[in-house]
Order: structure tokens, then C-alpha cells, then sequence
């Protein structure tokens, strides 16, 4: 298994990552995705759409074999929801 090690801090990593998304991903893969995952490589902007994180990665590593991947979830701010949530009562 290889393991890659990260080039970037966590905060560039992130601000490249989402600046890509917004301006040159997002547009490309929204209408119709909604709730998929999209793997981004930070450095290339070469990008794989998947229903999860492990499919959008394997495409992606395929063709990339040393991308730098970030993931956005296609609608969402985030991959993964953390914490409780509001829950509406059910009479």
C-alpha cells in the first residue's frame, strides 16, 4: 500500500482545494450530482465524480497516481456531518 505524504499545511491544502472547486469544478458537476462526491487534485485541477469517497479516489489515483486529493461533497460544505442534528417531531 502506498502511503503519500501531504505537501501542503492543512490550510492550503483546504484554500486550494475549494478554490478549484468554486472556480473551475463546480459548475461542471452540479446540476444533477447533488449529494455525490467529488475528488479534486490540488495540484492539476484534474477532478473524478463518485457516489463515495473511495470511488472518486480510486478514479482519480488511476490517472494521477501522486494527486494531492481533496474532496467536497457536490451541495454541501463539507464530506461529513458531525454532531447532532435538528430532528422535526413527528406527530
Amino acid at each position: 500500500m502506498i502511503i503519500r505524504q501531504p505537501r501542503y499545511s492543512k490550510e492550503e491544502f483546504a484554500r486550494r482545494g475549494n478554490e478549484i472547486y468554486e472556480s473551475q469544478v463546480r459548475s461542471q458537476v452540479e446540476k444533477g450530482n447533488y449529494g455525490r462526491i467529488v475528488a479534486i487534485d490540488i495540484e492539476t485541477g484534474a477532478f473524478e465524480v463518485a457516489d463515495d469517497i473511495v470511488t472518486a479516489s480510486e478514479q482519480l489515483l488511476a490517472k494521477y497516481p501522486d494527486a494531492q486529493t481533496w474532496f467536497i461533497r457536490i451541495g454541501h460544505r463539507a464530506v461529513y456531518h458531525f454532531g447532532a442534528r435538528s430532528l422535526k417531531e413527528t406527530p
